[in-house]
């Protein structure tokens, strides 16, 4: 059984989300990021990381506001992100720029699944898997793939004047670790509330629809930046992939 006061905590982690989420989406409507992908990337962060994501938005995020970076091409200067943003800040907002595209990857494969059973089935489900979870995890995967490679091709593209062909390219080299790190924080922290905390010690399956499952997800999402970061430090020290 869950306790009350875990309930409430869940509930309390997600209000929280919900509400830094929509402070820096008010402040983007009134000044989008220079990189349009960012406008989408900020409020996603603000979802799991809460204060910590308001925090790194007012700090170096608006640095990036689209109005300053423009008048800083006007005057033919450096963009203020790149000079005042520190290298260990720029890995990273590159992490969370992978991150966001697993989050949402992730939510919707997890409701969807939920929504429809089967296709946990069709990804091995009973025939491969005993527990439903590690099939959910592979629709996860490909689902954050695909929209984590979105989001890098276009942040590459424009930054580096790609043709569409060698962008995707470029976006899957760029993405593919980081988004795989990511995702290994996000599953090992997610296995331990799934099998251990609630399963083991409260005796309760952690389903889709319930509170406490969407508060552990954004504490794993905070999991999968931990693991992320020191892969995306090595991928734009090597260029792979653009610091922001």
């Amino acid at each position: 059984m869950i306790p009350e006061w875990l309930h409430i905590v869940a509930i309390a982690m997600l209000l929280v989300g919900f509400a830094s989420a929509a402070v820096i989406l008010t402040d983007i409507v009134r000044h989008p990021q220079h990189m349009s992908i960012m406008n989408v990337v900020w409020p996603v962060t603000g979802l799991y990381a809460g204060p910590l994501a308001v925090w790194a938005y007012w700090t170096y995020g608006r640095l990036a506001r689209h109005e300053v970076a423009h008048a800083a091409m006007q005057r033919d200067e450096e963009m203020p992100h790149k000079k005042l943003t520190p290298f260990p800040a720029k890995v990273g907002k590159g992490a969370t720029h992978c991150g966001a595209g697993c989050t949402l990857g992730d939510i919707v494969a997890e409701w969807l699944v939920f929504i429809v059973p089967a296709i946990a089935v069709w990804f091995g489900y009973q025939s491969i898997f005993p527990d439903k979870i590690f099939a959910v995890w592979i629709v996860d995967y490909i689902l954050a793939f695909l929209l984590g490679v979105g989001f890098q091709y276009a942040t590459i593209v424009p930054m580096r004047g790609l043709s569409p062909g060698k962008g995707i390219i470029e976006a899957v080299k760029a993405d593919t670790l980081s988004l795989t790190s990511w995702q290994i924080g996000m599953y090992g922290f997610m296995a331990i509330m799934h099998f251990w905390i609630f399963g083991a010690i409260l005796g309760v399956k952690l389903e889709v629809n319930m509170v406490e499952f969407w508060a552990s997800m954004q504490i794993a999402m905070i999991c999968g930046f931990l693991t992320a970061y020191p892969v995306n430090w090595w991928l734009i020290r090597k260029g792979i992939k653009e610091a922001m």
